[in-house]
């Protein structure tokens, strides 16, 4: 893991300073490589359960409520540290054999993920909300344990020097991802559309049309190699029966964790950091649809100019992890992800303007990039054993979650009780305990504590 200094200062005046050139060739490297394309295949079907399928079911006529509430169909994301300890022990029948203990989980999840996002596309929002909150329910399921493994791989499999990298490829990719299953589905839908068939196929279409490009994912784990950690750790529980390495991952990840200082401090932190973002971002699309924006508008900024803010964002989070020591850098993420709410309150009053909205667009997906690379560098940093780090990091991104799907399932009747311009501004008022807690850990030094990946 990156090494992090024991204070929030610069990097010490002796300490070499960033090469571009050589900062730029670390992300060549085949094993950054291969985490950035495993970030996208984690990126892309986190929408198809959330922000698109919120579009959807608001072209098909469902309140806001109801779109609201559809929050909690993101509920895997919150208890996949439930079934983490089973991929850190468990084998899949055939494909852990053929391919190794994380790269066999990888192809059997991206499989699952392809079946349940096919069953996703068959449903109607209009006429069966229930089934359309069972299919998206099981793409997120599938997806929640994709992010199980693939979290697991990449901070096993990247070496100190390419901590840095790998993050900022990962998240750029991830958000790619995102924007692919948001504006490229709303692109898709609208060509579709343009060849004839009704709304209802031309979305059915798109959704297969995702479950496709799943295979990306399941061609990188092909082309990757097992992490040497795991290869290790593996060899090290051979011996060991199934129930033993299972209780070996589920009692030592929570165990090793909360004997450690401030522990209930540092999970609270992760609970809050991302709510800010998760609230807001909850209703940005009924939002820009309610203000009057087409949905190829909307589609056409979001994958131009949003991509564009996301890939900057990425890499200058990454920039910003490797320059400044991790807690001046959580401050910087967590309040640039707050105050960019404000752009969206702005946008609600300039109303349908298409500038406005490429400015808003870039400020969100820019600040997020860079609080998310920022973020899951913490998250990393927690995790220090390979014998259960997919539980351990489950755990962590699993609680990261509950702010986006219990704590925002609210949001869709705050923003009709008060309107979408002091709505966003609600939104820039609920970081403040991540903020209040940032401070409270920095004091008692928690941030000195991190180190890298111990094997």
């Amino acid at each position: 893991m990156t090494s992090v200094p024991p204070t929030d200062a610069v990097a010490t005046p002796d300490a070499p300073k960033p090469n571009w050139r050589e900062a730029f060739a670390v992300y060549l490297q085949p094993r950054v490589l291969i985490v950035l394309f495993l970030g996208f295949s984690s990126g892309l079907p986190l929408a198809l359960s959330g922000s698109t399928l919120l579009v959807w079911m608001r072209e098909s006529g469902v309140d806001l409520g109801t779109i609201g509430l559809f929050a909690l169909v993101g509920t895997p994301y919150t208890l996949k540290f439930i079934w983490a300890p089973l991929v850190d022990a468990l084998h899949v029948p055939l494909l852990s054999r053929l391919f190794g203990r994380r790269r066999g989980w990888l192809v059997a999840t991206q499989l699952l993920l392809i079946a349940a996002i096919l069953l996703l596309a068959l449903t109607d929002p209009a006429r069966a909300p229930v089934f359309v909150a069972l299919g998206a329910l099981l793409v997120a399921a599938a997806s929640a344990t994709q992010d199980i493994v693939v979290d697991a791989f990449r901070v096993e499999s990247l070496p100190e020097n390419e901590q840095a990298a790998g993050m900022a490829s990962y998240v750029a990719a991830y958000r790619i991802g995102m924007l692919i299953s948001t504006a490229g589905v709303l692109f898709l839908v609208s060509a579709y559309e343009g060849t004839g068939v009704t709304r209802a196929t031309a979305w059915m279409w798109g959704y297969v049309t995702m479950a496709a490009m799943v295979l990306i994912g399941t061609v990188t784990a092909l082309l990757a190699t097992e992490p040497e950690a795991s290869v290790r750790a593996e060899a090290a529980t051979s011996a060991d029966s199934a129930f033993t390495r299972v209780m070996r991952a589920a009692v030592g990840a929570f165990s090793e964790f909360l004997v450690r200082k401030d522990a209930l401090a540092a999970l609270a932190f992760v609970v809050l950091f991302k709510f800010t973002d998760a609230f807001s971002g909850t209703m940005t699309a009924p939002f820009v649809i309610d203000l009057g924006f087409s949905r190829n508008d909307y589609a056409a900024i979001v994958k131009g100019v949003g991509l564009a803010a996301t890939l900057i964002g990425g890499f200058a989070g990454g920039y910003l992890a490797r320059r400044y020591s991790l807690v001046t850098s959580l401050w910087i993420g967590a309040v640039l992800q707050a105050v960019s709410n404000l752009a969206f309150a702005w946008l609600a009053t300039v109303g349908v303007n298409q500038w406005a909205l490429a400015l808003a667009i870039s400020v969100e997906n820019f600040t997020g990039a860079i609080g998310t690379v920022i973020f899951v560098a913490y998250l990393s940093a927690l995790c220090q054993n390979p014998l259960h780090t997919a539980t351990q990091y489950a755990l962590l991104t699993a609680l990261s979650a509950v702010g986006r799907t219990y704590l925002s399932a609210g949001a869709g009747y705050v923003a009709q009780a008060t309107g979408w311009p002091l709505f966003f501004m609600i939104s820039v008022a609920v970081a403040a305990p991540s903020l209040v807690l940032l401070a409270w850990l920095q004091r008692r030094a928690h941030f000195a504590t991190l180190g890298p990946v111990r094997v």
